[in-house]
């Protein structure tokens, strides 16, 4: 059986040997790594583990505090901010669990944005088809996974930032109730809907990597038999301009969870994403609390450069009233509550998680139109679970060219029931 230190030895010299056009990573944690990994190893020789995750390679999102160096969100303008005075709590739990903690990976600035490019420190390409997007905001963390330079990554999700990546690179993406994981040390976008999940190949990887960032125990995870189930299907806006490669493969997958057992049933919920629409159309939550954060240096404009795509919002955001805020917060909250009643008589909605594939980073940058276009469809299926206080898991779907994801969404805290429905549909669509 290959140590840790082996399999850790090998992702870096793969590392190393691109060291030039590093766009993954934006610091790689050599020494510390294999001193973790070593410890790991002798754990092991001496009959002690301390559970899943004693060994496994994990990336963390260049958002995420390590003690004694600045956290820069993918920006110029936090190089030169304060150290950290102590690890993220999430980075902490992952260290006592006998993770070895290979790096930071890079990340759209300030976690903005879902298409997954930076123009500081580059644009990681997709796992699957470099010339393509790896999807944002957790793009590093995305193709990580899927190239293999780690095993488990943890990212961020405000609307998606965890479960588009993972949709598009073809690997397994999980977005927890919001504040079922702790978010400090996390540099925030927005305190009401971010949450901090894993992504990884396999839903129990995803499910012990959750315990532990939650600050319990991982148990096995059983998955759920489908028989009898009931899965809602909310067709309507979010399966329009759905690519035709996604639609049948989101049909394949939802015939096979049919023959299972599941009761499969359409679900409406389009009034209720029209009333949330209308609540935010002045300016999206993410983008109101996101100008909070930054208001020091929109007020004064910024000493280095940002990207205009992060910039732009945060801007218009900052020139919203005060009373255009609480009320959007006041209207989610009753939206929320009007959700959970209606998922009341289903297990989980499935849906794509993105309609589309990735598209190439050449036509993003070529053509705003399209660029605001994808984004939008990027971040159309997923934000639901954010907007809405849920929780949700991307699958990839089998057979497909390139990679798109089917997603399953729970009701806020049903997070351990998800998983173990999403381990049978990984099961059954031979994950």
């Amino acid at each position: 059986m290959q140590s840790v230190r082996d399999h850790l030895e090998i992702i870096l010299s793969r590392l190393a040997a691109r060291a030039g056009e590093e766009r993954v990573f934006t610091k790689i944690y050599a020494e510390p790594a294999r001193a973790a990994a070593d410890a790991s190893d002798a754990r092991q020789r001496a009959g002690i583990t301390l559970g899943p995750l004693d060994g496994t390679i994990v990336s963390i999102k260049d958002l995420f505090d390590v003690a004694g160096e600045p956290t820069t969100a993918g920006s110029l303008m936090l190089r030169t901010a304060a150290p950290a005075l102590r690890d993220a709590v999430i980075v902490s739990r992952l260290r006592q669990a006998g993770a070895v903690i290979i790096g930071k990976t890079n990340m759209t600035e300030f976690a903005f944005t879902a298409i997954g490019d930076n123009q500081h420190h580059g644009t990681p390409g997709n796992a699957m088809d470099a010339s393509r997007i790896p999807g944002g905001s957790s793009s590093g963390a995305g193709v990580s996974v899927g190239e293999g330079s780690c095993d488990i990554a943890i990212g961020s999700d405000t609307g998606g930032s965890v479960r588009i990546p993972a949709s598009l690179n073809g690997v397994v993406g999980f977005k927890p109730t919001a504040r079922r994981v702790p978010l400090a040390g996390a540099f925030p976008l927005s305190g009401t809907l971010d949450s901090i999940g894993p992504l990884a190949r396999t839903v129990a990887q995803c499910a012990a990597t959750d315990a532990v960032m939650a600050g319990e125990v991982p148990s096995a995870l059983a998955p759920l038999p489908l028989a009898g189930l009931r899965v809602g299907v909310p067709r309507g806006v979010l399966f329009e301009d759905t690519e035709g490669e996604v639609a049948a493969a989101f049909e394949h997958c939802l015939g096979k969870v049919g023959l299972a057992g599941a009761r499969v049933t359409d679900l409406p919920i389009d009034d209720l994403l029209a009333d949330m629409r209308a609540a935010t159309r002045r300016g999206s939550i993410a983008a109101m609390e996101g100008a909070e954060i930054h208001a020091d240096w929109l007020a004064t404009g910024a000493s280095v450069p940002v990207d205009p795509h992060v910039s732009g919002p945060l801007s218009r955001a900052a020139l919203l009233p005060t009373p255009v805020y609480i009320r959007a917060l006041r209207r989610r909250t009753a939206l929320a509550a009007a959700m959970d009643e209606r998922l009341a008589s289903v297990d989980v909605l499935a849906l794509p998680t993105t309609p589309v594939t990735a598209p190439t980073i050449v036509s993003m940058a070529e053509d705003a139109e399209l660029r605001d276009r994808s984004e939008g469809l990027l971040l159309r299926n997923t934000q639901v679970a954010n907007q809405f206080d849920l929780c949700a898991i991307s699958l990839p779907m089998p057979v497909m060219a390139l990679p798109a994801g089917l997603m399953l969404v729970a009701r806020n805290g049903h997070d351990r029931h998800l998983m173990r429905i999403a381990a049978e549909v990984e099961r059954l669509l031979g994950g």
